[in-house]
């Protein structure tokens, strides 16, 4: 019995554990990143030289900083096409 359960046995997914895991280190390392002090005053000085030249509502644009693996700072602007006129 021992020796068919040999052959017949599943292999574990291990390379899909692994990968999970390596997801969940990378996003808890994601979420250790502390926004800089001046963070907020910058997307607001973005927010107003957008809104000079563009018309738009304030919730439609979405501003980001992120570190990646090489410690460079990443800044994400995301403006929204729908609804966006005021």
């Amino acid at each position: 019995m021992i020796l068919l359960d040999l052959f017949l046995s599943k292999k574990k997914p291990t390379a899909h554990t692994a990968k999970k895991r390596l997801q969940i280190i990378i996003n808890n390392q994601r979420n250790l990143f502390k926004e800089p002090d001046y963070f907020p005053q910058l997307k607001n000085d973005l927010l107003l030289v957008i809104a000079r030249y563009i018309k738009i509502k304030p919730n439609t644009i979405s501003i980001k900083l992120e570190k990646n693996s090489e410690n460079m700072f990443i800044l994400e602007l995301n403006i929204s096409k729908k609804n966006n006129v005021r």
